[in-house]
């Protein structure tokens, strides 16, 4: 048999790795569920120097940008992140609440109102926990926090509708890695997207007929997702797709036709070709074609955020009317609402079936 000890000279240099874990816990304990929702992220505040190590995170993320690393890190830190925080400080500081960040906020509130809604349909308690991937609270704590807890059968549910390698593929990523630091990580299952879910797009279709009833109807609708490089797509990333699909239910649900809903790209960033058509010439082009009142959604973002209050309602608002237009008239996101609430509880408690929390409901 070999020898396990090895001499004392190996010894001195293997490393030593330290995991994470609970000692002296009882292992008689039931095990419990727990769901951990992952958002963006957002900074701690509106200022250029909390955005500095935010984007440094977000930005430096190879699953965001595909590029090659040394050259990406001189440009990363070499231009960008010289220019880019005062510009962005800027434009959060437009949205920016006395609660704080909306997406921080919104998240927080959807989050608390999805474990109100499931202790009320789970057959047993399961622990809901937020997380962001990029900054605070992070991916990595927050698991830790759940183990603490006595969680020992985890869903992860990125709230990215639509499935991007840029998205939920760096959620998993993150998971993967926390994972990797736990001495007796808990069972694991992950949601890639739900954009085809029938009640994620009743839910969608809802909300914008209840504010249809609440404030009248635009001349047009238009979806607007976030956009991803082209090249992504080529290399087969699911995400066009995926926001193709979601358009295509949610017009027939609606009942209208291809010109009555309409989809478009946002935030593009860079030189290299994005999925077209981009939002902000869409609504120029709306504008001049002689659309007065314009609506706009966004069922890519769960919750509202940058994208959509300063982004959609302030700058392509203003795209619109210097164009033209009248009003361009932006529809909440899903947020905390009930539809929202009731379509992801819904959703979590078919992805866990077979754990004991679970696998039985009460009447939805």
């Amino acid at each position: 048999m070999a020898d396990l000890t090895g001499s004392s000279a190996v010894h001195a240099t293997m490393p030593i790795h330290h995991y994470t874990g609970l000692a002296g816990q009882s292992y008689d304990q039931p095990a419990q569920a727990g769901v951990l929702l992952v958002n963006l992220g957002t900074p701690n505040a509106p200022t250029a120097r909390a955005l500095r190590p935010y984007l440094a995170e977000f930005l430096g993320d190879p699953r965001v940008i595909e590029y090659p690393r040394w050259r990406w890190w001189l440009i990363l830190h070499g231009v960008i992140l010289r220019i880019r925080p005062a510009r962005s400080a800027h434009a959060y500081a437009r949205v920016w609440t006395t609660e704080g960040s909306p997406l921080r906020v919104g998240s927080e509130k959807l989050a608390a109102a999805l474990q109100a809604r499931l202790k009320q349909v789970a057959a047993g308690p399961i622990r809901v926990a937020l997380a962001m991937r990029y900054g605070e609270p992070s991916v990595r704590k927050q698991i830790e926090q759940l183990q603490r807890e006595g969680v020992r059968q985890l869903l992860v549910l990125p709230l990215y509708p639509q499935y991007s390698g840029t998205s939920t593929g760096s959620v998993i990523d993150a998971v993967a890695d926390a994972f990797k630091q736990l001495r007796w990580p808990p069972e694991l299952r992950i949601i890639n997207d739900y954009h085809d879910d029938a009640g994620h797009i009743e839910a969608l279709a809802q909300s914008i007929e209840r504010w249809w009833t609440e404030h009248g109807r635009g001349d047009k609708l238009l979806l607007s997702f976030h956009g991803i490089p082209q090249r992504y797509v080529a290399a087969g990333d699911p995400y066009l797709h995926q926001c193709q699909t979601t358009t295509r239910l949610l017009r027939e649900r609606l009942g209208l036709n291809e010109t009555q809903l309409v989809m478009s790209f946002q935030s593009r960033v860079g030189r290299e070709p994005w999925l077209q058509p981009y939002t902000d010439e869409t609504v120029k082009q709306l504008a001049r074609q002689g659309v007065k009142r314009l609506d706009v959604a966004c069922p890519g973002f769960a919750v509202d955020c940058l994208e959509t209050l300063e982004e959609i309602a302030m700058q392509n608002a203003e795209f619109f009317t210097e164009a033209g237009g009248e009003a361009l008239r932006y529809i909440p996101a899903l947020n905390d609402g009930d539809e929202q609430v009731a379509s992801l509880a819904a959703l979590i408690l078919r992805h866990t079936q077979g754990w004991p929390e679970c696998s039985a409901s009460k009447a939805l």
